[in-house]
């Protein structure tokens, strides 16, 4: 059997609250679940449909394939049964090599000398076995491995991804906190957004949630949007199989552009930095931005979804300084979005009770470590919507 068509356990990962949606993504393409945990999700993958993996994956960061595991109480015996290993049948001794780990174990204190013992017991394998070895260093361009240690237990596996799957390549421009691409499509799946009805995306701060949003009504694979990954870089890697796979992730692109998708924000160079960054997607063209206060935002005439992400108060502001501010808020959704289906994304009570809406569904979220909820609300014509 081609090594590339011999399926192995991998392990996709995620970040924390995104796990229900990464395995949503995964059936939906097809692959047999085996466990799911908090940061992850674990299946069954051949070396191609890791490529298609990255190329498809919305809410993932990384997908790893299980090479070997071994038992090791320290960190000599770590090198000493990695370096049994094999590792010359898949590192490339002329490319780039780099470890990374996650360690639980007592007798480690300096939490990167496990990485640098993983890569000399592969390199010296090398020179041993072919005489050569590859250079490394911090850098995930190339060849990774990701070592996993607890207790007296080491699972390494081969990053698939290298560079975090979140990290799209379009936003050149960040504009003050960002909410990361993966937290943004797991959003919107959880709106059910499929680009058929408008979009309206009020305070768009750099755009992320108006860009994935394109992105998922376009059909478009969000990993074309990048060229490395490091599944081209391990020995053997078949380059023709990786250009049919990108061709066939922009195969399945849609002819027809979708509803109207609408995003402002009353910072000028917010919405300078939400072009560039749209620009950049290629999805410029399907976006409608506009510089102004966000109960100011045009409305489509069809009905459709619209999303704040508003400031939480932890970083950007003082809770009492936003509190008016999320009180418009709900006045905005009730008054102007009257019939659509509103939705509000931030953290802390006292923000979520300034809205004083009914909220009909509270999807948790953790976004750059903050425990944050996505609130929806059914916004009536009248007052069904004032919580009493």
């Amino acid at each position: 059997m081609n090594q590339s068509e011999q399926k192995r356990k991998t392990r996709v990962t995620c970040a924390p609250s995104l796990a229900s949606y990464l395995k949503e993504e995964l059936e939906v393409l097809g692959f047999e679940i085996l466990s799911m945990d908090k940061t992850g999700v674990e299946t069954l993958a051949t070396t191609r449909e890791c490529m298609l993996l990255n190329l498809r994956l919305r809410t993932a960061f990384h997908v790893l394939q299980r090479f070997a595991d071994i038992n090791c109480r320290n960190a000599d015996e770590l090198y000493s049964e990695a370096k049994r290993l094999p590792w010359d049948r898949v590192i490339d001794p002329e490319g780039f090599l780099s470890v990374t780990s996650n360690v639980r174990n007592d007798t480690i204190t300096n939490s990167m000398f496990p990485n640098m013992r993983l890569k000399d017991a592969i390199c010296d394998k090398l020179v041993e076995k072919i005489g050569k070895r590859p250079d490394a260093g911090s850098s995930t361009e190339g060849m990774v491995v990701n070592l996993h240690w607890v207790d007296n237990k080491a699972r390494m596996y081969l990053n698939m991804t290298g560079r975090k799957l979140s990290d799209r390549g379009y936003r050149k421009m960040p504009f003050m906190a960002p909410m990361r691409e993966t937290i943004a499509a797991a959003v919107l799946m959880e709106m059910k957004y499929d680009g058929t009805s408008p979009l309206v995306v009020p305070m768009c701060g750099s755009g992320t949630i108006a860009i994935e949003a394109a992105l998922i009504a376009k059909q478009r694979a969000p990993g074309l949007l990048r060229s490395n990954y490091a599944c081209t870089n391990w020995l053997g890697a078949d380059k023709d199989v990786w250009n049919q796979e990108r061709a066939d992730a922009k195969k399945l692109m849609a002819k027809n552009d979708p509803a109207p998708i609408i995003a402002s924000d009353i910072e000028q160079e917010a919405i300078e930095a939400s072009k560039k960054n749209a620009v950049t997607a290629g999805v410029d063209h399907l976006i409608d931005f506009h510089v102004c206060d966000f109960a100011q935002t045009p409305m489509p005439e069809e009905v459709g979804d619209v999303v704040l992400h508003g400031e939480y108060g932890l970083r950007l502001g003082e809770d009492e300084d936003l509190v008016a501010t999320y009180k418009r808020i709900g006045d905005y959704l009730k008054t102007d979005c009257a019939g659509w289906d509103g939705y509000v994304f931030t953290s802390g009570k006292p923000l979520i009770g300034a809205i004083r809406l009914k909220v009909s569904r509270r999807t948790p979220f953790i976004n750059a470590e903050i425990d944050c909820r996505l609130l929806r609300y059914e916004l009536y014509k009248g007052s069904k919507a004032i919580e009493a």
